[in-house]
Formats: structure tokens, sequence, C-alpha cells
């Protein structure tokens, strides 16, 4: 199973990013845990400066900006 971590204080932008993860793990097909996480302590321990950020089984993917779809799903399948 895949972890993935949405890193965001609720913005729209971070909204989007989730949506789109959503997206692309349900076209893909594959096993996944989609986790929203949005303590701000949390986030800046992590060192994130930028939101939204994307963390797949622990490793920082994306930071400050929305990823689309596609890219998500190249990410994914990686």
């Amino acid at each position: 199973m895949v972890k993935i971590e949405v890193l965001g204080t609720g913005c729209m932008k971070c909204k989007r990013l989730l949506k789109n993860v959503e997206t692309a793990v349900k076209e893909l097909g594959i096993d996944a845990e989609i986790k929203k996480v949005d303590d701000i302590t949390e986030i800046m321990d992590r060192g994130v400066m930028l939101t939204p950020a994307l963390a797949i089984n622990g490793e920082m993917r994306i930071s400050g900006r929305v990823a689309d779809v596609q890219e998500l799903k190249e990410i994914l399948k990686g």
C-alpha cells in the first residue's frame, strides 16, 4: 500500500491537490492510504515552507504548487 500525504492548511490549492491525488489514485487503481496533514506545526517540522506539499511513503515529492492528475499518475507509477 502506498502512503500519500497532502500537506497544507486548507487553502484552495491544498484542496485542489488533494482532489487531484484522489483522482490519480482512482484512475490508476492502486491501493493507497491518502492522509491530509493540516497541522501547521507538523508541516513546519517536516521542513515544508510552501504549501501545498505532497509526500509519498514519507518522501517529499512536491512543495509549493498543485500537480495535475497526469503528473501525479507519473509520480505514483514511478
